[in-house]
């Protein structure tokens, strides 16, 4: 019975630490980096063809106070299993912004780019180029270490 309190506790604890994270949300609701199918950037098609894949609202996952959409159900359910691995980075919320100091801005999910393995979404072209042309790597340090101080507070 022990073991069954300490591993319920741990969960919640796991669960509640993420309640808390803001994520990049539409103005008028909870949609999360503007509808778009967040799982669908990882595949090869769209990363290859660079494009963004809208979500249909049949297809939604309720984490981390936002719905996610989906373009289909097998990537609402792999977004499920795993959200941590297909959530972009800092929610959704702009990169470049967050690694200027310039705070939480949301984005709509069309102008992103991987760097490393990680999904990063930007509020406008202009700053998915700044990290294209630019040490990207610098970038994140900084865009990290924003982060964390925003979502302590």
């Amino acid at each position: 019975m022990k073991k069954y309190l300490i591993v319920l506790a741990l969960l919640f604890t796991s669960f509640s630490s993420f309640a808390d994270e803001p994520v990049s949300k539409s103005y008028w609701g909870s949609k999360a980096i503007g509808g778009h199918d967040t799982v669908e950037y990882h595949s090869d098609d769209v990363r290859t063809q660079h494009k963004e894949v809208a979500g249909n609202k049949r297809f939604v996952v309720e984490w981390n106070n936002a719905q996610w959409l989906f373009a289909s159900q097998a990537s609402a359910d792999k977004f499920a299993a795993d959200p941590e691995r297909y959530r972009p980075l800092y929610n959704g919320f702009c990169s470049n912004a967050l690694s200027l100091g310039e705070g939480l801005i949301s984005t709509d999910g069309t102008v992103w780019e991987f760097f490393g393995d990680n999904l990063h979404l930007f509020y406008a072209e202009r700053g998915r180029e700044r990290w294209l042309e630019g040490d990207w790597k610098a970038y994140k340090i900084e865009a990290d270490n924003a982060w964390k101080t925003l979502r302590a507070q």
